[in-house]
């Protein structure tokens, strides 16, 4: 019997943003035809009545506490759907396969994970699940199963303006001080993945130094949307915003153009705060508040050992950039 396409996207945290894990996916789905309930259980329960009639529930797996959070979620989901198909997507998802395949897990996908994802919700549709024996669940690509193991998904993708309908608003998520006033704090990404190779960071085994730009008018799209629903604020969430430097000047230049009280913070190595800290003035100028970014350590052996690509006294040099 041929599975419904309602479909039940779920994330448990994300560090006190909307999930634009749930607003892509449910961007690409709903324009392949499939209804989405997206769900966000560190601000809402999880809806009891739509678990149990789901037929496909995905679960964002961005990082460990989210993993963690979702195995119990997709306990509570299979416990009041045992015939739904679980997939868990996003870097801990892959990192952890083999676990959750052994417990909670249908399948896995990981990387550029919204095409596999649609390729999956279509083939649930038209031919029931993955593991049956009419079907061959290696020949979705990206998609991991108990029957076979597939690699992350590094597909370019043409990525649809994140879809934020159903999500719970801006109000309900992290807020933006400065000068003891509270702004609503948006979110997006300008790419994905990463250059470089730190030891210690779990999107290295998943891209292996690769990225991907998103496009200008995504982005653009994505925050204008968000300032229209009340931010002030914008986190770009990229691993390194500044992987791509004229991609980023540009993005923050376009947006202190359109909305010049925005103000905006990012993601980057002490070795890019170096390496371009001829653009932190003008990144102040545009309305950037703060960044940040991971130290690790103030041991040159261990900083050595992880392949950060920075010494404690880069970090010095850094913080005086920055200041």
């Amino acid at each position: 019997m041929p599975l419904s396409a309602d479909i039940l996207l779920l994330a448990c945290y994300e560090m006190g943003h909307q999930p634009l894990s749930l607003a892509w996916p449910a961007a690409v789905l709903r324009q392949a035809g499939h209804t989405v309930t997206p769900v966000d259980l560190s601000v809402t329960a999880l809806p009891r009545k739509t678990a149990t009639q789901a037929r496909f529930v995905a679960i964002a797996a961005p990082m460990h506490t989210a993993l963690r959070l979702g195995v119990r979620a997709a306990e509570d989901v299979r416990a009041l759907n045992p015939t739904a198909h679980i997939c868990f997507y996003g870097l801990y998802a892959w990192l952890n396969a083999d676990y959750l395949l052994s417990t909670v897990a249908d399948s896995v996908i990981s990387g550029e994970y919204e095409e596999p994802l649609v390729a999956l919700a279509n083939h649930l549709k038209e031919s029931g699940h993955p593991d049956s024996p009419d079907s061959d669940p290696v020949a979705i690509p990206g998609v991991s199963t108990r029957a076979g193991r597939a690699r992350p998904h590094m597909s370019r993708l043409s990525l649809p303006v994140p879809d934020r309908a159903g999500l719970p608003d801006l109000s309900h998520y992290a807020r933006y001080l400065e000068n003891e006033r509270y702004a609503l704090s948006g979110y997006v990404e300008s790419s994905r993945g990463c250059l470089h190779n730190c030891r210690h960071c779990p999107i290295v085994p998943v891209y292996g130094g690769r990225f991907f730009v998103v496009p200008f008018e995504t982005v653009m799209a994505d925050i204008h949307q968000q300032v229209a629903a009340g931010a002030e604020h914008i986190t770009f969430g990229d691993p390194d915003f500044l992987n791509g430097p004229g991609h980023a000047m540009k993005l923050a230049r376009a947006l202190h153009a359109a909305h010049p009280n925005l103000t905006f913070d990012f993601t980057t190595k002490v070795e890019h705060i170096i390496q371009h800290r001829a653009l932190m003035p003008e990144l102040r100028a545009l309305g950037a508040g703060f960044i940040v970014s991971a130290f690790e350590s103030v041991s040159d052996e261990v900083l050595r050992r992880l392949q950060k690509g920075h010494t404690p006294a880069d970090m010095d040099l850094a913080l005086e950039i920055l200041d």
